[in-house]
């Protein structure tokens, strides 16, 4: 019985030394807990200077102000920068060591006005980008039917032309060739034929050479003048497309670049204006 009373004291002996060892265990850890959440209480009631709410609230207006969207469409971004410019200006103007006034308020919403109208001005040239795209896509086959259309014009000329040419260029060719006969002709009592006959029809023959080599002249000429015309009809047809197309390639190359840039820069630039005036507001 003695050995079974020992036996049971070793059990407790250990119990006890176990749950001592535990709880040291647990003081050590609410100690460091309690050390933990200490320096947590201090970093938490750590209390910001005016100067230092200032100093952040102009260091983060002027990272805003540079801060630049690399990839399009830039739009998708415009919402996600408000915001961000927006809890800027919270966080300042819920300050209770700052305490805004009316006038800061009222330039504030101002810049916020001006630079929202900006963005969605932006937004909607973006969303007209698809739109010029397609347009730009559009003119250039009308271009190229301008210009098919052209070629099938001068050709139909060229062909009239060409057989207009040949028939006056004949009726040329045969009248030389009767003035060269009546040349050849002999005179005389015999021969039934007078030389004054014969300077007669020299004379019908040599005017009749003379008018038509005047039509060939005349036809050649006008068929000249008529692909002049043609390159001209070309050329004005396609001189409002060309144009359109330099402004839509033009369009889509500045959709390229950042041109919201330059708003929300002046944007964060104005709003660090109003911190300061409002600084010296209040300091005077």
């Amino acid at each position: 019985m003695g050995y079974h009373q020992r036996v049971g004291s070793g059990r407790d002996s250990g119990r006890a030394r176990g749950m001592r060892r535990r709880e040291k265990a647990k003081a050590k850890s609410k100690g460091q807990n309690r050390r933990s959440g200490g320096a947590y209480v201090l970093e938490e009631d750590h209390v910001s200077t005016p100067e230092e709410v200032v100093d952040r609230t102009l260091k983060r207006l002027r990272n805003l102000g540079n801060q630049v969207f690399a990839v399009s469409p830039f739009s998708e971004h415009f919402g996600r920068w408000l915001v961000d410019l927006r809890v800027v200006l919270s966080e300042f103007e819920s300050s209770s060591i700052v305490g805004v006034d009316d006038e800061f308020l009222k330039q504030r919403s101002q810049v916020f006005s001006n630079v929202e109208l900006e963005l969605e001005k932006r937004r909607s040239e973006e969303a007209s980008g698809g739109e010029a795209f397609k347009s730009l896509s559009a003119n250039r086959i009308l271009l190229e039917q301008i210009e098919k259309e052209h070629v099938t014009r001068m050709r139909d000329a060229e062909r009239k032309n060409d057989v207009e040419i040949k028939r006056l260029s004949s009726n040329v060719d045969g009248l030389k060739q009767e003035l060269d006969r009546i040349a050849q002709m002999k005179t005389g009592i015999f021969r039934g034929f007078s030389k004054k006959a014969k300077a007669r029809k020299e004379t019908e023959a040599t005017q009749r050479l003379n008018l038509a080599q005047k039509e060939l002249a005349s036809a050649e000429q006008n068929f000249a003048s008529k692909q002049e015309r043609l390159r001209d009809e070309c050329e004005k047809r396609k001189q409002p497309v060309i144009e359109q197309m330099r402004a839509m390639e033009k369009e889509l190359e500045n959709q390229d670049v950042d041109g919201s840039l330059g708003a929300r820069k002046t944007a964060c630039e104005n709003l660090i204006n109003a911190v300061n005036a409002f600084i010296e507001r209040k300091a005077n």
